[in-house]
């Protein structure tokens, strides 16, 4: 059964699919998860959508790993 990105309860277990999209319901996780500065941009976009196994706590690790690195650039 596919995920639903729109509508589904997303947590950190969330696998990301294939069917991935970028909804405000993930914006909304993701916020959460990384806090108010949380933007997406293409570098972690093209990361999430890879085609590697991950979690949506694996995204929220990502950018918090990218964005400590660069000083919250």
């Amino acid at each position: 059964m596919d995920f639903d990105w729109h509508g589904g309860v997303i947590t950190r277990q969330t696998s990301v699919d294939a069917r991935y999209k970028n909804t405000q319901n993930v914006r909304r996780f993701l916020l959460d998860q990384c806090g108010p500065g949380f933007r997406l941009d293409r570098d972690l976009m093209a990361w999430i959508c890879d085609g590697a196994a991950k979690t949506m706590g694996d995204v929220a690790d990502e950018w918090m790993r990218r964005h400590s690195q660069a000083g919250d650039a």
